[in-house]
């Protein structure tokens, strides 16, 4: 059963605007927390030259993605895999890149550092790690929507908040990687490139 996301279609084309400069030509492309899996098949079809594997947790998820994927025929959107990324197992053990958008919000913060630790067991060295969504940032004023939408997801479940970007940071450079970009998106986002040393 398809679910569809409006923000995904506000956001997909700077998305992928981004992605064309920070993806690898070729290979494969780990999207973790797919959604409903609108993303996965727009970027499969704007990079007709990368294998795209998307995963979720969620039942619903997976199965809104295949059948996103049935309607599509897209020769290189590979069917969805289940994938918790706080999960010390993933179904892969190999990839050229990863992404993640809007997860590590409404998400426990063991889901980051199970995505951090994930993409260092499967990426080479320089490969990237891709991360859209709000952030907190030091010495940078954070958006009134942004600071009223972390309210409601900490009342929605204490584990959950937009994260500050020091942290992610420091979490990542655990893991061996280095934030290489920072780019402000519409509707208060960023999109944040951490490549492995």
């Amino acid at each position: 059963m398809k679910q569809t996301a409006p923000a995904a279609a506000r956001n997909r084309e700077p998305i992928a605007q981004v992605l064309a400069e920070e993806l690898p030509q070729g290979g494969l492309v780990l999207e973790i927390a797919a959604g409903t899996g609108e993303h996965a098949v727009h970027f499969a079809a704007a990079f007709p030259a990368l294998q795209w594997q998307p995963t979720d947790p969620d039942a619903a998820a997976l199965q809104s993605i295949a059948a996103w994927r049935e309607e599509a025929g897209l020769p290189n959107l590979r069917a969805p895999l289940a994938l918790d990324a706080a999960s010390a197992e993933w179904p892969l053990s190999a990839a050229d890149a990863v992404i993640c958008i809007n997860m590590i919000h409404i998400s426990p913060w063991a889901s980051a550092e199970g995505l951090f630790a994930g993409a260092a067991r499967l990426l080479g060295q320089g490969a990237p790690l891709v991360l859209y969504g709000p952030y907190l940032e030091d010495g940078v004023e954070t958006a009134p929507s942004n600071l009223a939408f972390d309210q409601w997801l900490k009342e929605k479940d204490p584990r959950f908040g937009i994260r500050r970007i020091e942290d992610v940071d420091a979490l990542a450079a655990r893991q061996g990687f280095t934030r290489t970009r920072r780019v402000e998106m519409p509707a208060n986002n960023l999109m944040l490139t951490y490549r492995k040393g």
